[in-house]
């Protein structure tokens, strides 16, 4: 048994989802603890202080986003949001107060462990570790301000930087329009997502292998945009 088994708490008021979702973290030794509403949960965090915390938004006593901002207080725990398809502008609202990311109900024990383990690498990063994406073709360093295809500048505006920027230093994590928004255009409030579409069109067609077809910059509909997983090339012969 490993020195620190990783704490998840799973907040849900459905009994089959929590059994579910209890039998695939016990699977990836996690140490599970479950409760039913918003205010169970508040206890349990509060004593447990969890790596990983799997929230429901629907819970019959209120709204499970209003729990996020008392866990971001606890330690940054790792935050994975349970959504159904109807309630875009809900985890929408989860992931702008700080959710790392959302599966979207019906979902399988491989999708649900991918995000798992995307949430806890983002927290692992944003506490400081490298903010580097290697592909063997792209390569981006963000300490540096570096960016290189093939080894060559790729002639990217402050703009398109600033999105390339926050989307690698959030690797794997879904960020929202209005995060990009706010990030890219600081200083200006009138910024829309249409001026955003614009741009990351401009930014895909600069870094993407097959502009039409991005696979390093995901869109999320109705939610924002995802850049890949930072990977590392296979070693030469």
């Amino acid at each position: 048994m490993p020195p620190h088994r990783l704490k998840a708490l799973i907040v849900d008021d459905e009994k089959a989802i929590r059994r579910f979702l209890r039998s695939t973290l016990i699977a990836e030794d996690f140490d599970v603890s479950e409760a039913e509403t918003l205010a169970s949960a508040r206890t349990l965090a509060d004593a447990l202080r969890p790596d990983l915390v799997v929230l429901d938004l629907g819970l019959p006593d209120g709204d499970g986003a209003d729990l996020i901002a008392p866990l971001l207080r606890l330690g940054h725990p790792a935050i994975l949001v349970l959504s159904a398809f109807d309630e875009e502008a809900r985890k929408v609202a989860a992931l702008d107060l700080g959710a790392d990311d959302f599966v979207t109900k019906p979902f399988g024990v491989a999708e649900f462990m991918a995000r798992v383990r995307a949430a806890l690498r983002h927290r692992v990063q944003m506490q400081g570790g490298p903010a580097v994406y290697d592909d063997g073709r792209l390569q981006v360093d963000l300490a540096k301000r570096l960016v290189r295809i093939d080894g060559e500048d790729p002639k990217l505006t402050p703009r398109e930087y600033g999105l390339l920027h926050e989307l690698v230093l959030h690797a794997g994590k879904v960020l929202t329009h209005g995060q990009l928004l706010r990030k890219a255009w600081p200083e200006d409030a009138s910024a829309d997502v249409q001026a955003l579409r614009v741009h990351m069109r401009h930014l895909r067609q600069k870094i993407e292998p097959t502009p039409d077809a991005p696979t390093l910059i995901v869109t999320e509909p109705a939610v924002g945009y995802r850049f890949t997983e930072p990977r590392t090339p296979a070693p030469g012969p």
